[in-house]
């Protein structure tokens, strides 16, 4: 029974889906999205003219939108190809005391590589969920137009390199291919912007740098991979059948005629049934008693009583057996008399192998 159940675990088991995991792209994918751009302060340095020193730069809320094409190479690994566009509005006190504002904006393009992690190679299962991490090298041109109260300010656009650090997560949707993505990205602009970077228009002598920048971006998108064929499922694990049941054993005690008394022998093999049903998972004992069909009293007394003598033929048995520790509630008994001989015979006929108990355990 144990056996049984063991191997039915098994099958239910093995005839479960596997656990669901969020979709590893594998090919070319697209992706768009945009969102909240958030600048740091910068410090403008002005190196000759009427006013030479320097100025702080203060942001307002802005927004940044990108673009990419990119691959995935199926075992989390995706480079990928994007534009991208920032742009804020200008607010702030100046190092001479006076407000700032305006409006800059940056727009180029990136080279990136990312790593999708498989979530259920950390034992996390049924999560339609893919975080990923990237970083990126590209060029982008910043434009500012920037006044100082009431007076001119810095006018130009000027390229250089950017880099940014990418970290997120992009969640499957249910349709094939489509899943949304909320990340956050930080892009830089190193001092490669300096050197007369931006002209100012208050005074034609006057030349400005730019100190680091950092942009802050807080996005969602949409990216869908053209390759959604999913994998192949792993091969199936073979269904166990449960076993057949295990067919009964029997043991057959014989009998003198006319006689219900246990041989030596007979209490021997009834030794031999009470050991096996130890060692067997036995769920119940049948002992049946048997007759030939002769009689010491011929006739329909006859039959009568040789239906009595079966039964003291089990009845004897069933106390050797409890005698031998078998159970008594275990043991069922019955007596059938002349009915199904071993050996056919004809009528009023001894025949040794009719004269038996069978001791059956199921």
């Amino acid at each position: 029974m144990r056996l049984r159940t063991a191997l039915l675990a098994t099958t239910l088991m093995a005839a479960a889906p596997a656990a669901a995991s969020a979709t590893t792209i594998t090919g070319p994918y697209v992706d768009l999205g945009g969102g909240y751009d958030l600048t740091q302060t910068q410090t403008f340095k002005t190196k000759a003219g009427s006013e030479p020193g320097s100025n702080k730069v203060g942001h307002k809320s802005g927004w940044t939108g990108y673009g990419s094409v990119g691959w995935g190479f199926g075992n989390g690994l995706r480079a990928e190809v994007e534009g991208t566009y920032l742009r804020s509005n200008l607010s702030g006190n100046t190092g001479n005391g006076s407000r700032n504002h305006g409006k800059d904006s940056s727009y180029g393009g990136f080279i990136n590589a990312l790593y999708d992690f498989d979530l259920t190679k950390f034992g996390i299962n049924n999560v339609p969920v893919t975080p990923f991490i990237g970083a990126g090298a590209g060029y982008l041109w910043t434009q500012e137009h920037q006044s100082f109260g009431s007076a001119p300010g810095y006018r130009g656009t000027k390229g250089g390199f950017a880099y940014q650090a990418i970290v997120g997560a992009a969640f499957d949707t249910g349709i094939p291919g489509f899943q949304v993505t909320a990340q956050y990205r930080m892009i830089g602009q190193p001092g490669s912007f300096r050197n007369g970077q931006f002209d100012d228009v208050r005074s034609g002598t006057d030349r400005t740098s730019v100190d680091h920048r950092f942009n802050h971006l807080f996005m969602v998108g949409l990216r869908y991979a053209f390759d959604t064929a999913p994998p192949p499922p792993p091969p199936a694990a073979p269904i166990v059948a449960a076993p057949a049941p295990l067919p009964a054993r029997s043991y057959l005690v014989f009998f003198d005629w006319d006689k219900s008394v246990l041989s030596a022998r007979a209490r021997q093999i009834v030794a031999e049934a009470a050991q096996a049903s130890t060692h067997v998972q036995t769920t119940r004992i049948e002992v049946n008693g048997y007759t030939d069909n002769s009689a010491a009293h011929p006739g329909p007394r006859g039959e009568k009583y040789n239906l009595g003598l079966s039964l003291h033929r089990a009845e004897s048995v069933k106390a050797e057996l409890v005698h031998d520790g078998v159970p008594a509630a275990a043991i069922d008994i019955h007596g059938y008399g002349e009915a199904h001989p071993l050996v056919p015979t004809g009528p009023n006929t001894r025949e040794p192998q009719n004269r038996r108990v069978e001791i059956i355990l199921h």
